[in-house]
């Protein structure tokens, strides 16, 4: 079955869903997304991957052309044509068509795009034995020229870091900010764990505020494990008891090498091992 795609109002086949080669978003990167997975037919904490697309939408001065409960229905819509039960849904907002200027006032009207389909961001043998990853030498992007928070379509920044990733032989990287601190991975927030204390970069770090970020916070709560936002070096990281990334499509997962150091005994640990189960329980308890 060719998978349907959403595109102002209407569902259209895979083949025939199609943008203006004029869309801002294709010219200059204009726009906004969010990534949103579905369990068992049910969007997992939809609202508050809305809310953070509408804080990106006015961030960038601009306007998403139907309300948020009309996004939900259209998101729901997209999942329900495709016939899936998990699935990870982009919605993208586009800047719209325009001209070869960079004046968004000359985009006629947003566009919205959703598009689902599975995904498989990492084998799921990795989550029991935990990944193999490097300190990327591209830098984040420094929150006062281009803000992380603002989950932009121009991804460049974390696509030259993911480059870096391939040309070393991982599938992740941790990315540093201006100052030398550990800021995120190129697609993933990271968390390292230090005498039964789970610390993990501020925003102030220049960090995009994961969704799925600030369910570990619920679950560490839920379990009386202390969580703390501090600034982080690589120094931090390589001596952790353990380390871990979170993210949408990345759920939880251990980290077990960096930088070519072991972390502990090169196994994800028990504190990753509990988040990442307390998370899957919650993702069925919602759905």
């Amino acid at each position: 079955m060719s998978l349907k795609v959403y595109i102002d109002g209407k569902l259209y086949p895979k083949e025939e869903a199609k943008i203006s080669v004029f869309d801002h978003c294709f010219l200059y990167g204009d726009g906004v997304f969010e990534g949103i997975r579905a369990y068992g037919g049910k969007l997992f904490r939809l609202r508050e991957h809305l809310d953070r697309l509408w804080a990106s939408a006015q961030a960038i001065w601009m306007n998403i052309p139907i309300d948020p409960d009309e996004m939900d229905r259209a998101i729901n819509e997209t999942v329900a044509a495709n016939d899936f039960s998990d699935a990870y849904i982009r919605v993208l907002v586009s800047r719209g068509p325009g001209d070869l200027g960079l004046d968004p006032r000359k985009c006629t009207k947003p566009s919205v795009v959703i598009i689902a389909a599975s995904i498989e961001l990492y084998p799921e043998e990795l989550y029991r034995s935990g990944l193999d990853i490097v300190t990327a030498a591209t830098r984040r992007n420094a929150p006062d020229s281009l803000a992380p928070k603002i989950k932009s379509c121009n991804y460049l920044n974390n696509i030259l870091a993911k480059i870096d990733g391939i040309q070393a032989g991982v599938i992740e990287v941790i990315m540093l900010n201006q100052e030398g601190n550990v800021a995120e991975c190129s697609g993933d927030n990271i968390f390292v764990v230090k005498n039964g204390e789970i610390l993990t970069p501020p925003e102030s770090a220049g960090i995009l505020k994961g969704i799925t970020r600030q369910v570990v916070f619920e679950i560490a709560a839920d379990l009386g494990i202390a969580l703390r936002e501090q600034d982080l070096t690589l120094n931090d990281v390589y001596a952790a008891d353990e380390v871990f990334l979170s993210g949408t499509a990345a759920e939880i997962i251990g980290v077990v090498k960096v930088d070519g150091r072991m972390i502990r005994d090169g196994k994800p640990g028990p504190v990753t091992e509990q988040c990442l189960r307390r998370f899957r329980a919650l993702t069925c308890s919602e759905s």
